[in-house]
């Protein structure tokens, strides 16, 4: 992995630890029963995990 494929994950992770915390306090689950969105740190780290594999997505691959 190149050193402009890890910043672009990281930044991927970091807009999805932001997004999912955004939607934990938006929109959430005010019965409890959701396992992702019940817990903070539960939508937090799920939209990091996605933000990571979306900003993963976007590194650009060598061609050898």
């Amino acid at each position: 992995m190149s050193k402009q494929g890890i910043i672009v994950t990281v930044i991927g992770i970091a807009i999805g630890l932001i997004a999912g915390y955004w939607y934990y306090a938006a929109i959430g689950c005010s019965s409890g029963s959701c396992a992702i969105t019940s817990k903070p740190i539960n939508s937090t780290l799920y939209g990091g995990l996605l933000g990571g594999l979306i900003g993963n997505l976007f590194e650009k691959k060598n061609k050898k």
